[in-house]
């Protein structure tokens, strides 16, 4: 095995920041309960929103409009379940049809699904071969019983960004309320809950260098929100539970250099992508580049290689001291191909052969060089084994602009 050791999975999860980390061991001294009245308690509840007021301002968002989770997954739930009361109270009733995409986060699917299986209507609006929601099938959806219109910023999978603000224009057109999974996009691109004019977005700390276990949830005044936890008086009555000051405390710290960084980002971290996406071209016959050529994350990149299997792929390259992933680390250990990747039309036989690679701080221009020189060999000794074909694919044209 490889001394050398790149990681390219952020999306999966981020190294806790060298920051973050000593703020963090400065604040293991406090301990007091958040709630609690005394001196040590009333210290903590400060700092607490100290880290409440940071998450907020990454998104543009005041910060009695923050509300702390323990993640992402927590976070949609919240907003699926409070469709699922909102549904029977009088000034709602007849409203329950549920809108979301075909290439959501697992989540956010099996919520969908869980409020079907109790009667409500709900429709998984298709993608282009770029992952972009297609709006026609959107406009046709939209109805006078649409009561929430639910889709993801950024895709985890192949980092397609969609346009929220006009699908989130058109919700609310209808009288739907808006909701979008934001874990992959805040904290890598600008995002403004006010420009957006979402009612719901939702967050999570170890996606910006935080710590795990920690999420937030933005819900706009005036929007509905019921809780998923019922318990004391946390959180306004919104998310019972003990305050996990530490993880909390980590995340203010994660979302203060996310949003002091988050030009560099795009200007360090997209031409590496870029010089990655390119080499491997070059060095690689035959592979498909999945989702957006323009519209996508600065730090994503999902290649198909025919005629190799993803998981074969996956322990090369980690042999190599490569750490990539063969799609949502949400999904390992399924033998199911990616429904992002068949969503957007790729199959199951390429979908196999897919990898992802996610960039992030720490990843050098050395790294990339270092991925391009020995992925290629890599594939070409899996081709060698393999029956199945790797015929040239169809690469998508650009978009026209």
């Amino acid at each position: 095995m490889a001394n050398k050791r790149i990681y390219v999975d952020y999306n999966a999860t981020t190294p806790i920041s060298r920051e973050v980390k000593a703020a963090m061991i400065e604040d293991l001294e406090i301990y007091g309960n958040a709630s609690s009245m005394h001196s040590d308690g009333r210290h903590a509840h400060a700092r607490l929103e100290e880290a409440r007021k940071a998450v907020g301002e990454l998104i543009g968002a005041p910060a009695n409009t923050v509300i702390f989770t323990s993640g992402g997954s927590e976070s949609n739930n919240t907003v699926f379940q409070t469709m699922r009361r909102l549904a029977s109270e009088p000034l709602t009733t007849g409203r329950a049809e549920i809108i979301t995409t075909a290439i959501e986060h697992p989540c956010v699917l099996n919520s969908a699904v869980y409020l079907k299986s109790l009667g409500f209507t709900v429709t998984f609006l298709p993608v282009d071969k770029y992952g972009k929601v297609v709006m026609d099938e959107y406009r046709k959806a939209l109805s006078e019983k649409t009561l929430l219109v639910s889709v993801m910023m950024a895709n985890n999978e192949i980092g397609t960004i969609q346009d929220i603000k006009e699908i989130a224009k058109l919700a609310k057109a209808a009288g739907a309320w808006m909701h979008t999974d934001a874990v992959q996009a805040a904290g890598k691109i600008p995002v403004d809950v006010d420009d957006l004019k979402v009612d719901y977005l939702t967050m999570s700390g170890h996606k910006i260098y935080g710590p795990k276990g920690v999420g937030a949830l933005y819900v706009r005044s005036g929007a509905p929100l019921f809780p998923l936890i019922h318990g004391g008086h946390q959180e306004d009555g919104f998310r019972a539970g003990t305050y996990n000051n530490l993880g909390i405390l980590g995340y203010g710290t994660a979302a203060v250099h996310a949003k002091q960084n988050l030009a560099a980002y795009e200007k360090e971290i997209r031409p590496l992508r870029n010089r990655l996406r390119d080499g491997l071209l070059a060095a690689v016959p035959n592979i498909t580049i999945n989702g957006h050529p323009e519209d996508v994350l600065p730090n994503t990149l999902n290649v198909s290689f025919p005629g190799a299997e993803g998981e074969s792929i996956l322990l090369g390259m980690d042999i190599s001291g490569i750490e990539a992933s063969t799609g949502s680390a949400c999904a390992s250990g399924s033998l199911e191909p990616s429904h992002v990747l068949m969503a957007v039309g790729v199959g199951p036989e390429l979908a196999h052969g897919s990898i992802r690679f996610s960039l992030g701080w720490g990843v050098t221009k050395e790294d990339i060089e270092y991925i391009i020189e020995t992925v290629p060999p890599i594939i070409a000794r899996f081709r060698a084994m393999s029956t199945v074909s790797s015929a040239p694919s169809t690469q998508p044209p650009s978009p026209k602009t």
